[in-house]
């Protein structure tokens, strides 16, 4: 456990920190483990996903971000980074499962409060789901855009050529969904409900894009079989298609591009935010198994952490993670208690955050040795499921050009 430089943690936060360490070390990291060696179609079909899926609702696990007022937790900023931190510690497969999971709900208070009948049909339930029966995705991710959404929609002359795949058509009272979501949509195979990005101008580029809420069990839609990848293995992912799917005109959250501008970079900065937590979580798993083993495997006739080679190392995977947590809870504080939150800081979070993990995990393995490329390794998983955080939630080259023409944009507006 690391040493909390937060003197002003309540014994409430504490006690969360505590039960969440818990949670990650006797239920995640075993369960992502043993999910690890399925072959991808079986994940979701496994007993011990959907038994652990549960054990996370039952703790509440899946409403962090959102308010009591609907029978969430009602977390303060600091206490979510906290959850977020140990749960990536204990599997960033799980962790992103989680809390993707609650996307929906949040879009709906977000962009629909006084909706009553949307938080009665998609809010409400799934708040009082302790069975992981109402699992949310976030479907953005297309065959033929990805990170491109992190700027594309901020383009100030619209080209239809970036116009997402998947549209909507008002047709009476309602609108019509044809196209698809890739494999990359966390949850894809299990939700039962989605916030969906769709195209409604497809001559306004993404800036003509809006924002909906789907029930996952409507007439023409199906998916395709989970995505089968090198790493968070326990994290199902894959596409799903949509063939003249019918949903009312209200569930249509936003349809107006100056609102949609708006809505993306506030769901991309909530998003960033949390992967910075969650992949703290994860460069610390990598810095603590190194610790372990460095200190139990003997070479020269002594454990290895005594040769100054492994103790400079030691340095720098600890510097890293106590500079993750630094920037990703100062980041989530700000993003998460103000509106709207700052895409930028969010970005910075997420890519320093992700890179650390990577980092960590990677000079990890080189600690362990041959043993760190064993399948029997935790490290070994926890550098598979880092290496794929560099391109979740945006590529890190991207978003950080995304952050870098703001940057030199609002410098020239600045200058003159």
């Amino acid at each position: 456990m690391y040493t909390e430089l937060l003197t002003s943690l309540t014994p409430e936060q504490a006690s969360i920190r505590d039960t969440m360490h818990s949670f990650a070390r006797e239920v995640l990291r075993p369960a992502a483990k043993k999910l690890d060696h399925l072959p991808a179609e079986e994940v979701p079909r496994s007993p011990l996903y959907r038994e652990t899926m549960k054990k996370g609702y039952e703790l509440g696990i899946h409403t962090i971000l959102l308010p009591e007022a609907v029978g969430g937790m009602g977390l303060d900023p600091v206490s979510i980074h906290i959850v977020l931190e140990e749960l990536g510690w204990g599997s960033s497969s799980f962790a992103i499962s989680l809390v993707a999971s609650s996307f929906p709900a949040l879009a709906c208070l977000s962009f629909a409060p006084e909706s009553m009948s949307l938080i009665e049909r998609f809010v409400l339930p799934f708040c009082r789901d302790k069975e992981g029966k109402v699992i949310g995705c976030w479907a953005l991710t297309e065959p033929d855009h990805g990170s491109d959404w992190i700027i594309g929609h901020a383009d100030e002359t619209p080209d239809p050529r970036m116009a997402g795949g998947l549209t909507a058509r008002k047709d009476g009272q309602g609108w019509v969904l044809n196209g698809q979501k890739s494999a990359w949509v966390s949850n894809g195979p299990v939700a039962t409900q989605a916030v969906l990005f769709v195209s409604l101008d497809r001559s306004q580029g993404m800036r003509g894009s809006g924002i909906a809420l789907v029930d996952l069990d409507r007439p023409g839609i199906s998916r395709g079989k989970p995505w089968d990848k090198i790493g968070q293995r326990a994290l199902p992912q894959g596409e799903i298609y949509f063939d003249d799917v019918r949903i009312p005109a209200e569930q249509m959250l936003v349809s107006t591009p100056d609102f949609y501008a708006a809505a993306i970079d506030a769901s991309l900065a909530l998003a960033n935010s949390a992967m910075g937590a969650v992949f703290t979580g994860v460069a610390r798993a990598a810095f603590e198994e190194a610790v372990r083993y460095t200190g139990e495997r003997v070479q020269g006739g002594v454990p290895i952490h005594r040769h100054q080679a492994v103790q400079v190392k030691l340095f720098q995977l600890f510097q890293r993670t106590e500079v993750a947590r630094a920037i990703s809870r100062r980041v989530m504080t700000y993003n998460y208690s103000t509106r709207p939150p700052i895409l930028k800081y969010a970005v910075a979070s997420k890519v320093s955050c992700t890179e650390a993990a990577f980092s960590n995990a990677h000079d990890a393995v080189n600690l362990f040795g041959g043993m760190g490329l064993s399948r029997e390794s935790d490290i070994e998983m926890i550098f598979r499921d880092a290496r794929a955080s560099m391109i979740e939630d945006g590529i890190n080259e991207t978003l950080g050009l995304g952050v870098g023409k703001e940057i030199a944009k609002s410098w020239v507006e600045h200058l003159s």
